[in-house]
């Protein structure tokens, strides 16, 4: 059976109008009719408050209906990923401004005789900003491009 059928048999199998459906899970009667007639699908988070409410489990909700399963399977690809990519995504900006402050420290020594040539010296002054950008930029162009 697909999940129209089932949403809609297990409702009124509890007696419940879409309304009142709806209610019990914070969302408008609209969004229970759009899910009866297969226009749309619940979140994840949804389908476990269903599962409650009607005392079944996920998998009778979900079972048949690959449209559904597929739906999940892409939510779940964007939930689990994009703290990834954030973290690429500030490596890579920590990275350029390690060598925005780098240019600037050049630029001080030139111009205001700064002594800053104990950094000069250091393979964490020299390999950071870059090794950060690059590491950061692969990373977020990676996740970027595998979970749209």
């Amino acid at each position: 059976m697909h999940f129209p059928k089932k949403i809609k048999e297990e409702r009124t199998k509890n007696n419940m109008s879409q309304q009142e459906l709806g209610e019990h899970l914070n969302i408008s009667r609209q969004s229970v009719s759009k899910w009866e007639r297969g226009e749309g699908y619940p979140n994840i988070e949804t389908l476990i408050k269903l599962s409650e409410i009607f005392n079944i489990t996920i998998d009778e909700l979900l079972k048949g209906d690959h449209s559904l399963k597929e739906k999940i399977i892409e939510d779940g690809k964007q939930l689990a990923h994009p703290k990834t990519k954030l973290f690429f995504d500030l490596l890579l900006i920590i990275g350029l401004l390690l060598i925005i402050a780098k240019i600037f420290l050049l630029i001080a020594n030139k111009f205001f005789g700064l002594d800053t040539s104990f950094l000069q010296n250091s393979i964490l002054y020299n390999l950071i900003p870059f090794a950060s950008s690059i590491v950061g930029a692969i990373g977020s162009e990676i996740f970027g491009k595998k979970y749209k």
